[in-house]
């Protein structure tokens, strides 16, 4: 038989399996993990972090143990875990509707159906914008290219440590965690402030090995420009707002707190929604591109088609797009009817699906660019949520009038909220499949199999996030909803990208949104962003959005994360110093272990401390055990701060120098 003939040729033998089914339960399982940590972190702190490479690293462990796996099949893994990372990025608004009183809880159905119907119109607004993007484009997706040099490298070892790193890292996280919100024998962070003239400064910081990981994850030049917001909000506007309007019978301390909530935040939301102006704008031309590419090259599934080019068929996608506009209307339906509003019911309905369709395809198609720019860290999510959430609470309005029934006003707000998280969603897992299908371009992947296993991804992280967002409320309680009894007000998560949009959207329909402090972040905003071109001229990196988010992060979150920046950046001077400088491929192997590891250990960090937080809001509600461990730490009291600082800093000194230090050889598994 000749030796190209369809049995035996080398096109065939280089199919190795990508979607199993071991792989989906693989992939599902660490979707759960991830979802219910990055719920949990992004409710405290406001952040996320992104799963695919740590799922990516997961997964070749889980196979090693198994027997072995290709690299095709742990791509497939991390292409549906990573649906963990972006989905929860619907706490960016949802939450909002339990802030002001509309829901008392998260109803499943509701919540399921945003996040679901959200998730999927964002798979399917990727798929034809695959070849514009990412197969027609030059676009460098730098994240898409750094997970595909993780799995190569993973491929290429015999053995590795990878998978322990993460675990040792979670357990020492967890058991962190568990002295400090179970037991209390830990403090979470330090805070001061005083008062100058009637200014009022505060500072601080926390204690959370979460925070330093997700500052590592992020980098340096994100951490400086959180630092940048911080210098702004806290060492300038707050002292002059408060100087100016002294308030005698508060604190320094509550003074500061108060001006910030009210006012200084909002100059960040002003920052981000001129940052997400620009981006769009800027991105209006090779969006375009993008799209008129996309509609004349239509992939497929058949033979004609090479494999590392078959996307899911046009057609399926295109007629998938309509029929998921059925149940989205249902949603709004739902959602609108209490409000009695007669015959404005199915316009509404419609105008509202047309508009999440319509709007929510341009964002998903700026946020899929900016991934392929600069990375999906950078995508300007928080700007889309803003954006979303202005024009909807300015225009929702125009279309119901006086007749927004017996709730008025709290139903407008509500359902600004609810549009805005399924736009959220949306963009969201639009930027993510595309940094995901980049990788799989690198490696030789088959773009439907990647488009099948997100889809997978999406289903299983959508049924799965109402039962933990309504385990950690019920345990918890948010910062400015009622709290249940036996709620410590201490403890409440204070969910603040949801507070923001929902004081955003509640202040445009009431009338009572101070303009003047979005007006002069938008003003900061324009100069932020010319700084931010500049700057990437340089092949500097200092995006103008992330100065926005750390104005309106809490102040302990913000200089936690900068920590964890200004760590990996040392770390990486003093390897650097060791083992010689860059252009040196032996220093660049080391340097690039190094930053694996400590790209495992944050991940590590993240997960052991917000799956302790989940258990131990679990554990509260089914039989009040974190409230009985709480009395073990009441002879620590007076000593928690200082024993966790202790830990604290013992624990970044271990943390530094295990990122600091050439990779090890591999052995075993």
């Amino acid at each position: 038989m000749d030796a190209r003939s369809p049995t035996t040729s080398p096109k065939a033998q280089d199919y190795p399996a990508e979607l199993t089914l071991r792989g989906i339960a693989l992939g599902a399982a660490i979707t759960v993990i991830f979802m219910a940590a990055n719920l949990y972190m992004g409710l405290k702190t406001g952040m996320t972090f992104s799963s695919s490479i740590p799922a990516a690293m997961i997964s070749m462990g889980a196979f090693r143990l198994m027997g072995g796996a290709g690299i095709l099949e742990n791509n497939s893994v991390q292409t549906q875990a990573s649906a963990a990372g972006t989905l929860c990025n619907v706490i960016l608004a949802l939450p909002g509707l339990v802030l002001v009183g509309h829901w008392h809880g998260f109803p499943f159905w509701q919540t399921t159906a945003v996040c679901l119907l959200g998730g999927l119109l964002g798979v399917a607004f990727s798929i034809p914008l695959r070849r514009a993007l990412v197969a027609g484009s030059d676009l460098p997706y730098p994240e898409g290219i750094a997970a595909a040099e993780v799995l190569r490298t993973g491929q290429e070892e015999e053995g590795g440590h990878g998978l322990r790193d993460l675990l040792a890292a979670a357990g020492v996280a967890g058991t962190i965690g568990f002295a400090t919100t179970g037991l209390k024998v830990l403090g979470e962070g330090l805070n001061g402030a005083i008062s100058l003239g009637g200014a009022a400064f505060r500072t601080g910081t926390g204690f959370s090995l979460a925070l330093v990981g997700v500052g590592y994850l992020v980098g340096i030049g994100a951490c400086l420009a959180l630092l940048t917001g911080v210098v702004i909000a806290w060492g300038i506007a707050v002292p002059v707002l408060t100087a100016l309007s002294p308030d005698p019978a508060k604190s320094a301390g509550a003074a500061a707190e108060a001006v910030w909530s009210d006012q200084v935040r909002l100059m960040g939301a002003g920052i981000i929604a001129v940052g997400g102006l620009w981006t769009v704008g800027s991105l209006a031309k090779p969006i375009l591109g993008s799209i008129r590419a996309a509609l004349s090259g239509a992939g497929g599934l058949g033979k004609d088609h090479p494999r590392e080019e078959r996307d899911l068929p046009i057609t399926w996608v295109a007629a998938a797009t309509l029929a998921l506009g059925v149940p989205l209307a249902g949603l709004f339906w739902v959602f609108a009817k209490p409000a009695d509003l007669g015959g404005l019911l199915i316009v509404l309905a419609v105008a509202a699906t047309l508009f999440t369709v319509l709007f929510g395809f341009l964002m998903a198609a700026a946020c899929g660019y900016l991934a392929g720019l600069l990375g999906s860290s950078s995508s300007p999510i928080s700007g889309i949520g803003i954006l979303t959430t202005m024009a909807t609470a300015l225009l929702l309005p125009l279309i119901l009038g006086h007749s927004a029934g017996p709730e008025g006003d709290r139903f407008v707000t509500g359902m600004t909220l609810l549009l805005t998280s399924v736009i959220v969603t949306t963009s969201s897992i639009a930027n993510d499949n595309l940094q995901d299908l980049k990788t799989g371009q690198v490696l030789g992947a088959t773009p439907w199999h990647q488009q099948v296993a997100l889809i997978l991804g999406v289903g299983i992280g959508a049924v799965v996030i109402a039962p933990i967002l309504s385990l950690l409320y019920e345990a918890y309680g948010f910062v400015g909803a009622p709290l249940r009894e036996g709620q410590d007000a201490a403890s409440a998560m204070p969910a603040p990208q949801a507070a923001l949009i929902t004081q955003i959207a509640s202040g445009i329909v009431h009338g009572e949104l101070p303009w003047r402090m979005v007006m002069i972040g938008a003003g900061l905003g324009v100069v932020l962003v010319a700084a931010e071109t500049w700057l990437k001229r340089r092949k500097l990196t200092f995006p103008a959005l992330t100065v926005g988010i750390g104005m309106y992060l809490p102040l302990s979150v913000e200089m936690t994360i900068a920590i964890g920046g200004v760590l990996g950046w040392v770390a990486e001077r003093r390897l650097r110093a060791r083992v010689g400088g860059k252009g040196d491929k032996n220093a660049d192997k080391a340097v690039g272990a190094a930053r694996r590891r400590g790209v495992l250990l944050a991940s590590g960090f993240l997960v052991g401390e917000s799956c302790v937080g989940v258990l131990l809001a679990g554990a509260d509600l089914l039989a009040g055990h974190s409230a009985a461990l709480a009395i073990a730490g009441q002879d620590f009291a007076p000593y928690a701060t200082g024993l966790g600082l202790v830990v604290f800093l013992a624990s970044l000194a271990v943390y530094l120098w295990l990122v600091s230090t050439p990779g090890r050889p591999e052995s075993g598994p």
